[in-house]
């Protein structure tokens, strides 16, 4: 009975997203509504400096660090953002918390989602596009970005279903992830160093076929792994929207495609 109130009460997830080294998120399909992508104003006063005091103090250990504390529509439960732009809910004192999706029930939407998607938006043009490994399928139209692991299964995985697309522009950022995958980094570099990157890259991800050689050459992979980190990244694959969004996590087609289409603009 439990797991079916869930089932009811939860947003509708089409697709289950997997990842390498995280617990998938997803904030590519959260259309915004007017409760959650445009918040309450920040608590002033009283309110806000003590819940910001005392969740610091406890967590002081950590170094959690609270950004910003709002209103939600439910009176007496506050919204606070903390390091690493994390959604936690309080009381007013601080005393209890709880961490997960604020679903309205009306809309079926998680308000969470929807506020991560905003508090996590990035800036499309300002990536360093250069830096990436740049496929172009068709006339390239949709565009893309992907922040990737070259021994990450689920990387690869996606890779296979990009290949059953047609006009779409893919940038390939290299995001080699050590703890899961030691070899990871020294293959980005030698993919990166290949007189035709981009043909390197597919041979190895959709047909298993890895170049002979060594990283010969000055390579981007150390600076593209650490802005991912700086996004907050910390699984791949994690694909990057033109307008901002972002899904952590692999998808098949046709979802895929539809995805990436609704997020365009």
């Amino acid at each position: 009975m439990k797991t079916k109130l869930i089932k009811i009460l939860a947003p509708i997830a089409l697709i289950s997203l997997t990842a390498c080294g995280q617990t998938p998120v997803s904030q590519a399909n959260a259309a915004p509504s007017s409760a959650a992508a445009k918040p309450a104003a920040p608590v002033q006063g009283k309110v806000g400096e003590a819940l910001k005091a005392r969740l610091e103090k406890i967590y002081e250990s950590q170094g959690l660090k609270v950004i910003s504390v709002s209103e939600t529509p439910i009176q007496g439960i506050y919204e606070v953002v903390v390091s690493g732009k994390q959604i936690i809910y309080t009381d007013a004192k601080g005393d209890y918390m709880f961490v997960g999706d604020l679903i309205d029930v009306n809309t079926r939407k998680s308000l969470t989602d929807e506020r991560a998607a905003d508090l996590n938006k990035i800036d499309f043009a300002s990536l360093p596009l250069d830096k990436a490994i740049k496929e172009v399928r068709g006339n390239g139209k949709l565009k893309v970005a992907v922040f990737s692991d070259p021994d990450c299964p689920y990387c690869k995985r996606l890779e296979h279903e990009f290949e059953k697309m047609t006009d779409i522009t893919i940038y390939n950022f290299m995001m080699p992830i050590p703890s899961l995958h030691p070899d990871a980094a020294r293959k980005a570099e030698i993919l990166w160093c290949q007189p035709n990157p981009t043909q390197a890259w597919t041979d190895w991800m959709r047909k298993g076929q890895f170049p002979s050689g060594k990283a010969n050459c000055e390579n981007p992979v150390a600076e593209t792994t650490s802005l991912g980190e700086q996004f907050g990244f910390n699984g791949t694959p994690t694909l990057v929207f033109p307008n901002g969004r972002s899904q952590s996590g692999y998808s098949p087609m046709p979802h895929l495609k539809k995805i990436i289409e609704d997020n365009q603009k």
